[in-house]
């Protein structure tokens, strides 16, 4: 039997090809959409930037346009490495057809995604702004919510005053040994590189001591991160604790498309709420209607500022003092004690007094008034067991809450169906954002460091979303039809 004709590989030859690089993309494709979309836009501020022009010479700038669709194109295929955009120019036919089958430099990528932060920041808010006159923001009703990215320091990172000093000092002794480079040639590109290395590290622990005198205040002992000073150590929501960022989001109602982001140190959300209607409206030039936000959110200061800002606010206030007194133990709950406002003091079902013991401010900047009464009539009371059965020593206590106009009626409000009713949509709008975010864009880590440069990568990510959602409602709307 004779051997079968098989047709050999021969991968050592050279070829030269015809590419027609419109034909790389369906017509239809997502990265056509980018670049039509970035070219509605107003770039003046990134092209005033470019220094070289036909009077004056030099080397040709690559195009604004082009560096922002690549960006767009990158995140929203979960790739966030300047190196990788630069590898995917040259065989991935979306990245061929942005760059007309080019090659861009990943010092040219990096630096440009860091450089034009008065200009991204106006560009995302030019894109909300054609957004808004398409009927796809409304600000009737937006809500803010925040979410945990992590920081690319480490744990181990996170070091102490002393430690930090030591390096310092060694880093400072490193940069003096170096000297100045010598007169004639200069140095080469790997002593280059050498020299920046120690002056960013030197530059790293200095601003860590400074970051240091910020946390001491509050935190004696506190430790920040060598490598990226300004990341915080902060809880997850599976309950470890990692460095991380505190991303605010806000998210209008009608399409769940990003109106506002900004990037914290604070883990806590409590403080976020009015600055937030407070961008959105520097941005928009108008407040939101309605925002609504859970109960990391939802307190004494934040109810008051959003009744001055004259924006209606739907949360979730949680329990604390008062409001949580012997909740599910069985036990007298402070309805049952009668309060008497001339003699200052409550009445319990056993008639006897409860006397005025103090005044507490509850970290929620609710004011309590705490009662008591003696541990005497307490101890031989037959309702004793229905009351306070472990008290020993004490008298029953409970808080009395003082309340402005601003929290009563937030509470009455809350109270009702339709209240409730609203702030149910909270997760079913924010969520979205923030799955979006993570696991479409993958970003779940911050590819850069320090609170300017993530706060730069966040505006990149929403700008994305937005984009990508603004594709998706056009595709969803009807075609307008032939008069």
């Amino acid at each position: 039997m004779s051997e079968p004709l098989i047709r050999s590989i021969n991968r050592e030859q050279m070829l030269w090809r015809a590419v027609d690089v419109e034909q790389l993309i369906a017509e239809d494709h997502v990265a056509r959409a980018i670049w039509e979309l970035v070219g509605r836009l107003d770039l003046d501020g990134f092209y005033a930037g470019i220094e070289c022009s036909e009077e004056e010479g030099g080397r040709p700038a690559f195009d604004p346009r082009l560096l922002i669709s690549l960006w767009i194109y990158a995140y929203s295929q979960g790739i966030g490495s300047a190196r990788e955009v630069a590898r995917r120019c040259e065989w991935e036919p979306a990245f061929e057809w942005l760059t007309g089958c080019e090659a861009v430099n990943y010092h040219t990528l990096a630096s440009f995604r860091v450089e034009h932060r008065a200009e991204l920041d106006e560009l995302f808010t030019q894109v909300l702004g054609l957004m808004s006159g398409e009927g796809l923001i409304t600000l009737e009703q937006v809500v803010q919510d925040g979410t945990k990215i992590k920081a690319q320091a480490s744990s181990d990172s996170f070091q102490g005053e002393a430690r930090i000093g030591e390096h310092l000092e060694r880093a400072r002794r490193r940069v003096r040994e170096m000297g100045e480079p010598e007169q004639g040639e200069g140095p080469s590109p790997a002593e280059q590189a050498r020299r920046r290395a120690r002056r960013e590290r030197q530059q790293r622990l200095e601003q860590a001591l400074e970051e240091l005198q910020k946390l001491r205040p509050r935190k004696p002992r506190a430790r920040v991160s060598v490598t990226e000073p300004e990341a915080r150590r902060m809880r997850q929501a599976d309950g470890g604790i990692a460095p991380n960022y505190n991303v605010q989001i806000s998210a209008d109602g009608a399409q769940s498309l990003i109106v506002d982001v900004k990037v914290m140190q604070a883990a806590n959300d409590s403080e976020q709420l009015a600055p937030a209607v407070e961008r959105i409206a520097a941005r928009l030039g108008r407040k939101p209607r309605q925002m609504l936000a859970d109960g990391d959110y939802t307190n004494r200061r934040s109810i008051e500022a959003m009744a001055e800002l004259g924006v209606d606010h739907v949360g979730s206030l949680r329990k604390g003092g008062a409001e949580k007194d012997n909740t599910g133990t069985g036990r007298f709950t402070t309805e049952v004690f009668i309060y008497d406002p001339e003699q200052d003091h409550y009445v319990c079902p056993g008639d006897k007094h409860l006397r005025y013991e103090g005044r507490h401010k509850h970290k929620s900047g609710n004011i309590f008034y705490r009662y008591e009464a003696r541990a005497k009539d307490c101890q031989s009371c037959p309702l004793k067991p229905q009351c306070c059965p472990g008290n020993q020593h004490r008298g029953r206590g409970l808080l009395r809450t003082e309340e402005t106009e601003a929290m009563i009626a937030f509470r009455q409000k809350m109270a009702t169906p339709e209240a409730q009713k609203q702030y149910r949509r909270r997760s079913r709008v924010i969520e979205f954002c923030h799955a979006w975010i993570k696991s479409k864009l993958g970003l779940r880590q911050f590819h850069l460091r320090g609170l300017a440069k993530v706060q730069m990568e966040m505006l990149w990510a929403c700008l994305t979303y937005n984009l990508q959602q603004w594709i998706r409602l056009r595709k969803l709307s009807p075609a307008p039809t032939a008069a």
